[in-house]
């Protein structure tokens, strides 16, 4: 095996035979949660097996590949008129290492709807400085988002927040900033 295909990383759709990472990433991932979220919105494993079945039925998982091995993964939901972003974690050993990052911009890339939305814990302080530094804006009308856009209990819903970003100005920015890039001599 040649070393660059050993040393490759991927963004990828994930298929049937990735469940048992995707879960494994998820769980992993998601105990930077407990103490922080209430108590009784924690319990391990953060997600079952049967929830992450539901969850597959509702969208499509991508996931960041390294040597072969997912290391990330992010859901892409399109609901009505938005695109969710669902369930994305990073193993903690791959965290601060652009996989969050990278796997948000692509599916930014290939999202077909205007807006992006995604829903965090309120104290999962860390997230929401994360989302913010990628250009999601924190929503005043979040309660109404997510009773709109999510199947999540009451519960949920009092201790989440909702970020969004308008993907139409994103790459008309995207696009302007390349744009200027270049000079053009006259």
């Amino acid at each position: 095996m040649h070393r660059a295909s050993r040393d490759a990383k991927l963004i990828r759709k994930c298929a049937l035979q990735d469940e048992d990472q995707i879960l494994c990433i998820i769980n992993v991932a998601a105990k930077a949660y407990e103490g922080v979220i209430p108590d009784d919105c924690y319990h391990e494993p953060y997600m079952s097996r049967d929830e992450l079945h539901r969850e597959i039925d509702r969208m499509t998982f991508f996931g960041f590949e390294e040597k072969g091995k997912l290391v990330g993964v992010t859901g892409l939901q399109p609901v009505e008129d938005v695109t969710l972003i669902r369930h994305s974690y990073a193993l903690p050993e791959h965290q601060h290492k652009g996989i969050g990052t990278k796997l948000l911009r692509r599916l930014a890339e290939i999202a077909d709807t205007p807006r992006l939305l995604v829903g965090t814990w309120t104290d999962a302080s860390w997230a929401i400085r994360f989302y913010e530094n990628l250009g999601f804006q924190l929503l005043p009308n979040k309660d109404e988002l997510l009773r709109r856009y999510w199947k999540i209990p009451q519960r949920q819903i009092e201790n989440s927040v909702v970020l969004g970003m308008n993907l139409k100005s994103e790459r008309q920015r995207s696009r302007q900033s390349i744009l200027s890039s270049y000079h053009v001599q006259t």
